[in-house]
């Protein structure tokens, strides 16, 4: 059987090599030791997933998860980085990476956050529903995009799923743990933070709808609440 292929962006070579080492034992690595050769190596090799450190020579992980995301909208992305501020581990969830580790992090972390999201991407996560009418927005949860009369934006993999679930649930309470095992098959405390995220990004996009919002309910979940 063919081994997943994991294309893994860092420029500290004792951090790269031990990582790489760990990591080749169940996949097939592709190291760059910098954000363009990345890129390069991405745009014509197929990957099951993208490890990428942030702070690199001649693009950082920042710029190479965006470039990234403007080509496959799927593929998974864990951010390593010692940078610790709130600030840059929410501009990383924004630009759709899939998770954030703060280095030092332990390889069996990595390892287990590399398999859950492998798995998950391996599965058909869509419904036979694949389009949904909200107000005066229209869903594509196969594509990822909500389109209005003048615009259409495009959401991350898990935004879809995300939505499809309150779809599917409306005017249902959905616990907050519910919605990380189901999502992620986790509920850790920074990925119920990466949960929040996406929540607010999909409430700017229903904003317009003046009967749909999403409730947050304290220390218990969230529900759409759909009164059109």
């Amino acid at each position: 059987m063919e081994k997943f292929r994991i294309l893994y962006a860092e420029d500290d070579a004792t951090i790269a090599l031990l990582t790489k080492d760990a990591l080749e034992e169940k996949y097939q690595v592709t190291h760059c030791q910098n954000g363009e050769d990345a890129l390069g190596c991405f745009n014509t090799t197929n990957f099951d997933i993208c490890v990428l450190d942030i702070m690199m020579p001649k693009m950082d992980g920042f710029a190479l998860a965006e470039a990234i995301r403007k080509k496959n909208n799927d593929i998974p992305i864990i951010f390593l980085s010692a940078k610790t501020l709130k600030e840059d581990r929410i501009r990383g969830l924004k630009l759709g990476a899939d998770d954030y580790l703060v280095k030092p992090f332990s390889m069996e972390e990595l390892e287990l956050k590399i398999q859950v999201f492998i798995k998950r991407s391996q599965k058909n996560k869509i419904t036979e529903t694949h389009w949904y009418q909200i107000g005066t927005l229209s869903f594509d949860a196969k594509n990822y995009t909500v389109t209005s009369s003048d615009q259409q934006v495009v959401l991350t993999q898990r935004e879809a799923e995300l939505l499809q679930l309150f779809l599917e649930n409306k005017n249902e309470v959905l616990k907050r743990e519910v919605i990380l095992k189901k999502l992620w098959g986790s509920d850790d405390y920074f990925l119920g933070r990466s949960l929040d995220v996406f929540i607010s990004r999909l409430r700017k996009i229903l904003a317009s709808q003046s009967g749909i919002t999403i409730e947050n309910l304290h220390g218990i979940g969230f529900k759409l609440r759909y009164d059109l």
